[in-house]
């Protein structure tokens, strides 16, 4: 599988204290993103009062963290996680990160291209069903809509 390599200071920060996740998710992650998406910074704070501590990273090319996961061509989104053994791409809702953490498909992880209204970290209600996929080795598959 193909994974992001973060530096040792943002593992080092991240494994300092400890917090409880729900439904098993991981108890960290890592969030790349532009420096000036604030919808970002808003999905980390929904992850944190999930219980998962959350280090953002806004001074690296956001391009080239997308390449190196392995993300499809064209299903981008505005910010990369990565998360336990998963790259999570955009603001795809929580009841899916949980599905794909107790499920643990073999898989390199999961998006939601876009910025869909309603999202986490988005503004707005839901307006329109959302097409979450899973993705390995550059290919997307469906994994659930929401």
């Amino acid at each position: 599988m193909n994974r992001l390599v973060p530096s040792l200071f943002f593992s080092a920060a991240l494994s300092l204290g400890t917090g409880t996740a729900q439904a098993g998710l991981p108890g960290q992650a890592i969030l790349y993103k532009n420096p000036q998406c604030g919808c970002c910074d808003e999905y980390a704070r929904q992850l944190e009062a999930l219980g998962v501590r959350v280090a953002i990273v806004d001074d690296v090319p956001i391009g080239q963290v997308k390449e190196r996961a392995g993300l499809p061509y064209g299903l981008g989104s505005c910010h990369t996680i990565e998360m336990g053994e998963y790259v999570i791409e955009g603001h795809v809702p929580f009841e899916a990160v949980e599905r794909l953490f107790e499920e643990q498909p073999d898989t390199d992880g999961m998006g939601l291209s876009g910025m869909p209204i309603g999202t986490p970290g988005m503004p707005g209600l839901k307006q329109e069903e959302w097409d979450i996929y899973q993705f390995r080795d550059g290919e997307a598959q469906p994994f659930v809509t929401l």
